[in-house]
């Protein structure tokens, strides 16, 4: 049985025997709001001091995403943000490279001038400058060919938003390109209720591990009521039933059967 990865919360770790097999990569799909990027987070803080992370984020600024961590009782004050690493403030990351928005569009603008004459990235939020930006944030921490490393991206709908045809292809050419044996990928993906599909489809075929997560219909039930369920997960059992949970400042809680 391969070694774990914890994503933190002990009763979401118990539904697949003790958290993500290490190598995998494994998707958390889900309505906005439902508590993707908090569960990222809470994956990030347990896991900090044990393995090099890179943390990639779309939605929120290095600053942002800390100060919201703070809220749930993690710490992620000993991470160094990529657009320091490329902008010359930062040489080398302990454990945590955080890469924003502000780090991808730094990325873009080293692979514009390094690639003047040859392929260009068309825009910051792509697959090619994900991929760059990754690479430079595992010379940070040091991270060679075969160590162990955790990646989380969140979220993959940001980089196909323009050509959601392509998210299948996009995805497999991610993972050939970023694939090692040691090193585990959580990523989040955009989930719409109201056609009850992911956004741009692809994530799934290359993921070893699907967690879904979702609300019931607010209006029916005058209420949030947030639910996980393992759709999917590779070298490990896994619970096949649907859990109700809460997001409280303890954290992401389990609710009581029957509630």
């Amino acid at each position: 049985m391969p070694g774990r990865i914890s994503l933190g919360v002990e009763w979401v770790d118990r539904l697949i025997e003790g958290g993500l097999p290490k190598g995998t990569w494994t998707v958390l799909t889900g309505e906005p709001g439902v508590g993707k990027s908090i569960l990222s987070m809470f994956t990030v803080g347990v896991n900090l001091g044990k393995t090099p992370i890179v943390y990639v984020t779309t939605e929120a600024s290095f600053h942002d995403a800390a100060e919201q961590a703070k809220q749930f009782k993690i710490d992620l004050s000993t991470g160094v943000s990529l657009a320091d690493i490329l902008g010359g403030r930062v040489k080398e990351a302990e454990d945590l490279v955080f890469v924003d928005l502000f780090g991808l569009y730094r990325e873009y603008r080293v692979m514009l001038k390094a690639n003047e004459e040859g392929r260009r990235p068309v825009r910051a939020l792509s697959i090619d400058v994900l991929r760059g930006a990754i690479n430079e944030a595992y010379k940070a921490l040091g991270v060679e060919r075969g160590d162990e490393a955790l990646v989380i991206i969140d979220s993959m709908s940001a980089f196909w938003a323009d050509k959601p045809a392509l998210a299948r292809a996009f995805s497999y050419g991610l993972r050939q390109s970023l694939y090692r044996q040691n090193v585990t990928v959580l990523m989040t993906s955009q989930y719409a209720p109201t056609t009850d599909s992911t956004f741009g489809f692809g994530l799934e075929h290359v993921a070893d591990g699907i967690i879904h997560m979702w609300m019931d219909n607010v209006q029916e039930a005058k209420e949030i009521r947030r639910w996980l369920i393992v759709k999917k997960m590779r070298l490990t059992n896994h619970d096949r039933r649907a859990h109700r949970f809460e997001i409280t400042p303890q954290g992401i809680v389990e609710a009581p059967t029957g509630a």
